[in-house]
């Protein structure tokens, strides 16, 4: 069941643990007021004095050190948090938003502070107890939605740039937040509403035989619906399964195998030689591995620039390796690890490293890491299996459930446009024809979300966490 969107909500939007700053989020009628109930200004009396965005009329009962932001006046505020029944004060900085103009449409209050575990649960559980309640999971994107400030498959971006689990996922999910569903449809539904309308007022003068607008008209711009709708299905289609491959670069020291690998794992026939530095250019080849596409990418081995074949070869494979998915570092058996590479394994951001044993027939193979051979084929249905992954991992976004909702909408509204396109085309009765544009139009606003229902939004909504 939907929330009270009246209740003042609070949640931690930061992520959770130590850090340089914990973000506590408030947002309903009561927030900002709330917020100053426990955070007193730097200055408070010039502030209250000489600020006009202070009002020593909204002091709240009881608490003699406590101002209000003035209406629709947005501001940030530095001073310090006081807290029952704990002495020292805490730096903190309180940003406020009056409604409608804010991100949920209402009033909105953000404290930020140290990120320390134990002061952002007491600060929490006091602003509760003063009034607010917990926010459910995704209740600020719910307001907003609800608030008319996005649309359905904004919202459902917003949990997707949240949740993207590579480059393609969080520009899919970007693009999908500015609108690059919902922005098309907007001058079709209009077009359509009005269509409808012209139906329906013949209808009511069906006797008097006059006609709001004319066949050829309606088929006009029942094609043009119908172009719109199809590109559109296209387009999340090659979204929802993208032709791209999960692209893994091979990186590493000069003649470390990753030449000879390459050519194990695609059947292709790269260049391989005992002399360091053969591979000059970058390979790429795709391989299918349980149904997923997989661009492998071949490149130059890490060495000392000494002309400038060997610069542009070095900058090729940096540029691959940036734009790759994942990175597999081929580490020679028997050679310990240096500098460089000790940095790529160590590296939290994207894209992922997975460093593999190369050569693993010529020394025992070691413990902590995927053992290779590409002369005797040791460990390659291991390391296939661990491409797979990967790349099912990143097939498996979290726009999926989005994508997989709004096809469906469009592929409706589709249907109920070619049925409208034959009713103009065979004469059939204009009651027809409004039946269906009434059921595109139905289609295209259950994707954008001008028709739900509480179990939709509870089934998009907890899927997000809590404090966003």
């Amino acid at each position: 069941m939907t929330p009270d969107i009246q209740d003042t909500i609070v949640a931690l939007s930061s992520a959770p643990g130590r850090g340089g700053r914990a973000i506590v989020r408030l947002s309903g009628p009561n927030a900002i007021k709330i917020s100053f109930a426990f955070f007193k200004l730097t200055d408070q009396v010039s502030a209250a004095s000489e600020s006009p965005q202070f009002s020593s009329e909204c002091l709240a009962p009881g608490t003699q050190y406590s101002v209000l932001v003035a209406p629709m006046i947005r501001s940030r505020n530095e001073g310090f948090l006081r807290l029952p029944d704990f002495q020292p004060s805490i730096p903190a900085t309180l940003l406020a938003w009056p409604g409608p103009g804010t991100y949920t449409g209402q009033n909105l209050a953000e404290l930020h502070l140290l990120a320390c575990p134990p002061l952002v649960d007491l600060l929490v559980a006091n602003l509760l107890n003063a009034g607010a309640r917990a926010a459910q999971p995704g209740e600020f994107t719910l307001r907003a939605f609800l608030a008319g400030k996005i649309d359905l498959p904004r919202a459902e971006a917003v949990l997707g740039v949240i949740e993207a689990g590579s480059r393609n996922d969080l520009k899919l999910a970007l693009g999908q937040l500015a609108g690059g569903i919902t922005r098309p449809l907007e001058g079709l539904r209009e077009d359509l509403l009005d269509l409808l309308a012209e139906v329906e007022a013949g209808l009511d003068f069906a006797e008097e035989d006059v006609r709001f607008v004319q066949p050829e008209e309606l088929l006009k711009r029942l094609a043009y619906g119908l172009a719109q709708l199809t590109l559109l299905a296209k387009q999340l289609a090659k979204r929802a399964v993208s032709g791209d491959g999960f692209r893994v670069v091979l990186a590493g020291r000069p003649n470390a195998g990753k030449s000879s690998l390459f050519n194990a794992l695609t059947g292709a026939s790269a260049l391989v030689s005992p002399e360091p530095g053969t591979t000059r250019d970058y390979l790429v080849r795709q391989i299918v591995i349980d149904g997923m596409p997989i661009d492998l990418i071949d490149t130059a081995g890490w060495r000392e620039q000494r002309n400038l074949i060997e610069e542009q070869a070095q900058g090729l494979g940096r540029q691959q390796t940036e734009q790759a998915d994942l990175i597999l570092l081929c580490l020679e058996a028997g050679q310990e690890i240096n500098e460089d590479e000790s940095k790529l394994l160590a590296r939290t951001e994207p894209p992922s490293v997975c460093g593999i044993a190369t050569k693993c027939d010529l020394v025992p193979e070691p413990p902590d890491r995927l053992a290779t051979s590409a002369k005797t084929g040791a460990g390659l249905d291991a390391l296939r299996d661990l491409l797979a992954e990967h790349a099912r991992q990143r097939l498996s976004s979290s726009l999926a459930p989005s994508l997989s909702r709004c096809r469906h909408h469009v592929q409706a509204a589709l249907e109920h446009l070619r049925r409208a396109h034959s009713v103009v085309l065979f004469q059939e009765p204009s009651e027809m024809l409004a039946l269906e544009l009434r059921g595109a139009l139905d289609g295209l606003g259950e994707l954008v979300g001008a028709v739900y229902t509480d179990d939709l939004l509870d089934r998009i909504f907890s899927r997000f966490c809590i404090g966003k």
